[in-house]
């Protein structure tokens, strides 16, 4: 399991107006646990994007990074944490410039 220890977030604009809805892109800097299979030295962030159409929020992709060198991690996120996740990004979706 992991917590989030700072983020950012920013509305990704769609000038084509393709997209329906807003999209949102968040990076979420983890602490993970030294016992998790996630856990690495140089830090884990995860990258966020956020489909809101009308009352409805879904993550539509996510992906995990070595915070240093910003490489891919594939690692997924388990229900709970996905679960978790959205709610984190909801609470905060009111901070996106």
């Amino acid at each position: 399991m992991f917590t989030i220890h700072d983020y950012s977030v920013e509305e990704i604009k769609d000038p084509t107006g393709i997209l329906a809805g807003h999209r949102f892109e968040y990076i979420l800097n983890l602490e993970v646990d030294e016992e998790d299979e996630l856990f690495l030295d140089d830090g884990v962030s995860l990258r966020v994007i956020l489909a809101v159409e009308g009352n409805h929020a879904r993550i539509s992709q996510y992906t995990f990074h070595n915070r240093s060198t910003n490489a891919y991690l594939d690692f997924g996120l388990e229900e709970d944490e996905e679960e978790m996740i959205l709610s984190f990004c909801m609470e905060h979706i009111s901070e996106a410039e």
